[in-house]
């Protein structure tokens, strides 16, 4: 179930990069990165000192509408059964986000804000990928989804790093209100998590799972080169 047939593999491996070329070529230029949302984006900006609840409340609305993170997050937990091993995944990708993110910030690390969620989207390719096994195919040995969920979650932390580093945060409490911040987001992703685990939950007990399992997962490959190619016309676009 988990793995296409070689016909499919081949096909898919001659279209998925030719979709995104198109998709980076055709797109408006004006296409921005997953940013912060505006009103949220000024409160930052004005706002000083201490601010816990505001801050944690920002990082749970980020994770929570935040869609590269979503779908990566479904791509994880798409063939896990049991509860310690989404926990285990799940703990992985968030201590991977929260070095990043906290290191990014206080030591302004950034990178372009295009390009890094380009790689973001890149994740959630890759996942879908590694769910239906071409990874393992293309490769000839399974590479450890362990290491990449940690990878891709330094990755998702950096790139959120890169947007609250713009918003130039103010010394007095900084690092209080990051780590708030931070705890924001973890608890976004939990309630995210939990209403996709039921979902998932309630899919997997019907015949469908089972069908079309891997069909959602091309669909998510296709979701993730979407992302790439609107974040490189993006980038193109800044560039011109």
């Amino acid at each position: 179930m988990r793995y296409l047939s070689s016909v499919v593999v081949r096909r898919l491996t001659a279209a998925l990069p030719l979709a995104v070329v198109l998709l980076a070529l055709t797109l408006p230029a004006p296409a921005l990165a997953h940013v912060i949302a505006a009103g949220d984006k000024g409160y930052v900006l004005c706002t000083y000192g201490l601010r816990l609840v505001p801050f944690a409340y920002l990082g749970a609305k980020h994770m929570v509408t935040g869609y590269d993170h979503l779908l990566f997050l479904v791509g994880v937990i798409f063939f896990l059964y049991r509860l310690r091993d989404t926990v285990l995944y799940v703990t992985l990708f968030a201590v991977g986000h929260t070095i990043t993110l906290l290191a990014g910030v206080l030591a302004h690390v950034s990178v372009n804000v295009f390009l890094i969620d380009a790689i973001i989207g890149f994740s959630v390719v890759y996942k879908g990928l590694d769910n239906i096994g071409a990874l393992k195919r293309w490769l000839g040995f399974q590479p450890s989804i362990r290491i990449s969920t940690m990878v891709f979650g330094l990755c998702h932390g950096l790139g959120l790093a890169s947007k609250l580093i713009d918003f130039e945060l103010a010394g007095e409490g900084v690092v209080a209100n990051l780590l708030a911040f931070n705890v924001g987001v973890e608890v976004g992703q939990i309630l995210a998590l939990a209403a996709i685990l039921v979902a998932m939950g309630f899919w997997r007990r019907t015949p469908s799972f089972v069908k079309y399992a891997t069909a959602a997962n091309v669909v998510l490959i296709f979701a993730g080169a979407l992302l790439v190619a609107y974040q490189v016309a993006g980038f193109l676009g800044g560039r011109a």
